[in-house]
């Protein structure tokens, strides 16, 4: 939590944009996307001002904009661009290529949801788009967590164990465009965190000429594909180091990949992503003072999803919701099959009954009552299991 002495009244979207002030990345390019666009906006207003001393790159779209940070970022740059909804389904194709070549881009996202009908404003659909892709995912709470994390995500992107594109999550105008108490760090403190850029083979040091991006022929894409995952794994050994080094250097404690809120006893539990906790602990709050041994588990990290951590969370639980604010159509929820996933291991006696609910599509509003009905939902024994659940949906 922000000491309050300390802290800016500051949208999600300023305080990243001030984590990127701190940052200063070499090249930046941009194309404007609701909500993410205020993110840019302000960080462009301090590059402007000569806040900050960085290229700003203006271009035609968001397949253009991952196209330029990647040929920077090969060039031996340290990039950031941003981008929400659309804006990330067009730079799919060009977020595959930059998780293989391995480039270090951070990138907030304003989570948003994805056409059609068009809706502009929040849930978790263009992130699920990117699960698959190769790139770090985190998802933050609040502003607070958006801003810590940014700093964080270029310590984990740039490790040399990693080197891969890491997405900051966090959830569209719920955060993006709402301001709360957020504190920042002294510039000197941000600065000597994240530290010197040191690129490997980048494309301009002539005296070590590289080939980047080749084609790949069956005789090594498959040895080149498993390399790339392990990359990508080797993220649940460097994400707790790079928390761990950001609680010595600023006394903040973002330890582990999920926050457990009042789980340690809990007979049921719920888990979720984004700004949906902070409704969520309110709820645990007020059950816990009817007598409901209930908690919660919030993931910080989904991408690699920390599956074995989850489990042991979650061992000898009697029930747990877990919350989707997107539809994988035709299947569960994309976090429901990761819990799903996680828990099989545990042995049956000790497995948890897990029950899958979509909420918040489009924007709808999340309610305390809404969240308290998912709790009083698995905790009776006639609800079933193999069964799609939708909280605040009409029909």
């Amino acid at each position: 939590m922000p000491r309050l002495e300390a802290a800016q009244l500051l949208t999600g979207a300023q305080a990243v944009a001030h984590a990127m002030r701190q940052i200063e990345p070499d090249v930046v390019p941009v194309y404007p996307i609701t909500p993410q666009t205020p993110i840019v906006e302000e960080f462009a207003q301090m590059v402007a001002d000569g806040r900050c001393d960085t290229e700003i790159i203006n271009v035609e779209s968001e397949h253009s904009a991952m196209s330029a940070a990647i040929g920077a970022s090969v060039a031996g740059a340290r990039v950031m661009t941003a981008t929400a909804s659309q804006g990330l389904a067009l730079m799919i194709e060009v977020l595959y290529i930059a998780a293989s070549m391995r480039c270090p881009i951070v990138m907030p996202l304003g989570n948003r949801a994805l056409s059609g009908p068009i809706n502009i404003h929040c849930d978790h659909s263009d992130a699920m788009l990117a699960r698959d892709s190769g790139a770090v995912q985190i998802f933050t709470e609040n502003g607070q967590e958006a801003y810590d994390y940014t700093l964080m995500a270029v310590r984990l992107a740039e490790d040399e164990r990693v080197r891969l594109p890491v997405l900051v999550n966090l959830d569209g105008f719920t955060l993006t465009h709402s301001a709360e108490a957020v504190e920042l760090l002294a510039d000197e403190v941000a600065r000597a965190f994240v530290g010197r850029y040191r690129p490997h083979y980048p494309l301009l040091d002539t005296r070590r000429p590289t080939t980047q991006g080749p084609f790949d022929m069956p005789d090594f894409y498959y040895e080149h594909k498993r390399q790339q995952d392990e990359a990508l794994r080797s993220v649940l050994t460097v994400f707790p180091e790079v928390q761990h080094a950001y609680a010595e250097a600023t006394g903040r404690n973002y330890l582990g990949y999920y926050e457990a809120y009042c789980l340690e006893d809990a007979d049921f539990a719920l888990v979720v992503l984004g700004s949906t906790a902070g409704t969520a602990k309110a709820v645990v709050e007020a059950l816990r003072e009817e007598g409901q041994r209930v908690g919660l588990l919030k993931l910080w990290l989904f991408r690699p999803f920390p599956h074995a951590a989850v489990a042991n969370a979650l061992r000898g639980k009697q029930a747990v919701a877990v919350m989707d604010r997107a539809l994988s159509f035709g299947s569960w929820g994309p976090l429901y099959t990761e819990m799903a996933a996680a828990l099989y291991g545990l042995p049956e006696a000790e497995r948890p009954q897990l029950y899958n609910f979509t909420y918040g599509l489009g924007g709808r509003d999340v309610t305390p009552d809404q969240i308290a009905e998912a709790f009083r939902r698995i905790q009776d024994p006639r609800t079933p299991t193999q069964h799609m659940h939708y909280l605040g949906v009409r029909a």
